[in-house]
């Protein structure tokens, strides 16, 4: 199984009104949550670790992961509200502006989260979970006791205007990257991340040193480049597909790499770090497949493995 940990909250995704007016509609989401629910769809084993309010929105949010055969165990249900993100989408891409405070998600603790059962053989970690505490702390700690013996995937998915502390998250962020296996940026992340370097290639070099053995990084529309320890970059180009808006593409091609990657057999710890450029490239393909059927259509709903032909 993949245990997917982080954040699941409510996306605000504005709609025209009968009034004529612009209104909000409730869509579940949250990066980490996207990508346990694509992966759920495609036919991975797979389990959301999170905090989860006992509101409206929580129980929303568990329907949704039990349809796509999400495993719900290790999540925890607390008597709190459910973080809400409104989003703002502009020729397609979406900003978003986070109501966080006190929230289910937010404050999950070390102590509430149960030891991670066996058939668990990798973990993903990513998003605005890993950027406010208590919550980053926690998965922090999560990825520090279970992580020696199992994959270990992170996608930082940053949001500058969402981080209160900076030196903070990067030196947090710094030593969980350096556990990590497989890393996935955008473009835009892996320059926030090192601004002092100013060619992808080197940037995504200086990460792969920091510990990882496999770097994506997604250049949107120009498609992704891999990046493993010997050898050429991998390039993957972007799959054509007539844009609705970008809500949860990230996610969603994060969820195609890992199952690609568990169907290949090669998502160990051992399988990983002896990753060749074929392997890598097939994963990264498969995730810009599941992605182009995500952004043709509007929120983050990832395809079924039945849509993809």
């Amino acid at each position: 199984m993949i245990l997917c940990c982080g954040e699941a909250l409510i996306d605000m995704i504005p709609e025209a009104t009968v009034s004529g007016g612009e209104g909000f509609v409730p869509h579940v989401g949250g990066a980490v949550f996207n990508t346990a629910v694509g992966l759920g769809r495609l036919g991975a084993s797979v389990g959301l670790l999170s905090g989860i309010s006992e509101d409206r929105f929580g129980a929303q949010l568990i329907a949704r992961l039990e349809e796509s055969h999400v495993a719900t165990d290790a999540v925890v249900r607390l008597d709190r509200p459910t973080t809400m993100a409104f989003v703002n989408l502009s020729g397609g891409h979406a900003t978003y502006d986070f109501y966080d405070e006190g929230t289910a998600g937010r404050m999950i603790a070390p102590e509430n989260v149960a030891p991670i059962e066996g058939t668990v053989e990798a973990l993903f970690f990513g998003g605005i979970s890993l950027a406010v505490e208590p919550c980053a702390d926690t998965y922090a700690d999560v990825l520090a006791r279970e992580g020696q013996s199992r994959a270990v995937m992170i996608d930082p998915n940053i949001r500058p205007g969402f981080i209160r502390e900076e030196a903070v998250y990067r030196a947090r962020l710094d030593k969980m990257l350096a556990q990590a296996d497989v890393v996935k940026v955008s473009d835009e992340d892996l320059a926030w991340l090192m601004p002092d370097l100013a060619d992808m290639d080197a940037r995504a070099a200086q990460l792969l040193a920091q510990g990882p053995a496999f770097v994506i990084v997604t250049c949107g529309s120009d498609g992704a480049r891999g990046y493993l320890h010997a050898g050429d970059p991998i390039v993957v180009p972007a799959e054509k597909a007539a844009v609705v808006d970008t809500v949860g593409a990230g996610d969603t091609f994060n969820s195609g790499v890992l199952a690609k990657l568990s169907e290949l057999g090669a998502l160990s710890k051992t399988a990983v770090r002896g990753l060749s450029a074929a392997q890598a490239e097939v994963a990264m393909a498969h995730g810009a497949k599941v992605a182009a059927v995500t952004v043709a259509r509007a929120g983050a709903n990832p395809p079924w493995a039945s849509e993809l032909g």
